[in-house]
């Protein structure tokens, strides 16, 4: 999917608007992690993943066809830049509360794996001597990387 503008200004004003959404969908996103509350940040998630794609799409058209937007008056092209500065600010944010998230997930998996290698029983084993041998066995746990 594509924007379809009439023009450079027409295309100014579209990307102003798309980066203008993505952003607050973003913070929103950041301030879900942020309060503990993911959850919260999955409502959105299509929409958020629809305009990813249509940014990245257009931001990549623009770079590489710089005179779809160098027609736009200045102020809109100024106007696009300072939307486009808000965005990386608030994808910073949301980085190091998404980093956060995982540093603290990751602990606690394994807290609890190491809970419960501690609790289970070690095995009695005899060797070939006929002897028990008391040597602790090796224990798999099995995570979802999708959590």
């Amino acid at each position: 999917m594509a924007i379809a503008a009439q023009n450079p200004q027409d295309r100014v004003e579209q990307l102003i608007l798309l980066t203008e959404r993505l952003t607050e969908l973003m913070a929103d996103q950041a301030a879900a992690f942020e309060t503990r509350r993911p959850q919260d940040a999955a409502a959105k998630l299509e929409e958020t993943s629809r305009l990813a794609n249509l940014y990245r799409h257009e931001s990549t058209r623009v770079r590489a066809q710089p005179n779809l937007v160098s027609g736009a008056p200045l102020e809109l092209r100024t106007r696009l830049v300072r939307a486009t500065e808000a965005f990386d600010a608030v994808l910073a944010r949301q980085g190091r509360a998404l980093n956060a998230a995982r540093t603290v997930t990751e602990g606690l998996v394994k807290a609890i794996a190491d809970e419960v290698a501690n609790q289970r029983a070690k095995s009695v084993s005899y060797g070939a001597t006929g002897v028990a041998s008391t040597n602790g066995t090796a224990t798999a746990i099995t995570l979802n990387r999708r959590a």
